[in-house]
């Protein structure tokens, strides 16, 4: 019995997210620059992109460029454009033809011309598919998306289309950037960080989060396997008991 036959596909999460973290360091510990390990990366997202289509995931979301990232090198950033760029025009037949949509969060308008019309392409292409629901995270900040929001229910209540009293967690999620994804149950980062680092705040509420010492470029899917084995054996209690959920859980003969 193979690794994947081990999951159980009736306890998937339907929303995976993940920071792909190390590329940089993976580089430089084989004397490379840190353009050559983001390259490298791509392999990985096609890799992880397939085996979450394959398995069964409904929504993978990465963490693909922070709003933090512009602050990077000049010449990084540019190359991680160029590579945005080509990547989106190698692989967007691919996603076509494996029945995945493309859907991008963040500030979409702060990306260069080139870049928000190849995504635009790929959006369009790929919109009526029904498999994988690939999110990418772009220029991506979760605490200028909450701001973001706050200030359209702002607006909302000025023109009158939102009364307060009408404030509430749901109402809240119509205005984030995700509103039309379901939050994420699993929460993935490579590369020995311990941290969220500005990523879906507000969605990863009650994520489980897995953490790993692998380098984002040598991720692969029995990694990726791993971690979902890992999340199966969680019991997720939403502020019960192991014995309330215990009790309502269907027993199997």
């Amino acid at each position: 019995m193979g690794l994947l036959d081990s999951i159980d596909l009736n306890k998937l999460p339907k929303h995976v997210a993940i920071i792909m973290d190390g590329n940089g360091r993976w580089a430089k510990e084989r004397g490379e620059d840190r353009v050559y390990g983001h390259h490298e990366g791509v392999v990985s997202v096609r890799e992880i992109v397939n085996a979450s289509a394959e398995i069964g995931i409904k929504y993978l979301t990465l963490y693909a460029f922070s709003a933090e990232n512009w602050n990077r090198p000049k010449e990084e950033v540019d190359a991680l454009m160029e590579l945005l760029v080509n990547t989106i025009r190698k692989e967007t037949d691919e996603l076509d033809k494996n029945n995945v949509r493309l859907s991008i969060i963040g500030d979409f308008a702060s990306l260069p011309l080139i870049c928000q019309k190849e995504l635009n392409e790929a959006m369009d292409l790929t919109a009526k598919n029904t498999g994988l629901n690939l999110i990418l995270a772009l220029s991506y900040s979760s605490r200028r998306e909450i701001a973001d929001a706050a200030r359209k229910i702002a607006l909302d209540v000025v023109a009158g289309k939102l009364q307060p009293g009408d404030i509430n967690e749901n109402s809240f999620k119509n205005y984030l950037y995700t509103s039309a994804f379901p939050d994420p149950e699993l929460m993935i980062r490579t590369s020995g960080e311990y941290r969220i680092s500005n990523y879906l705040l507000y969605q990863l509420a009650y994520a489980e989060l897995y953490f790993t010492n692998k380098h984002w470029p040598d991720f692969r899917k029995n990694d990726l396997i791993d971690a979902l084995l890992n999340y199966q054996q969680r019991e997720r209690r939403f502020g019960k008991t192991s014995e309330q959920i215990q009790k309502n859980t269907p027993q199997h003969v």
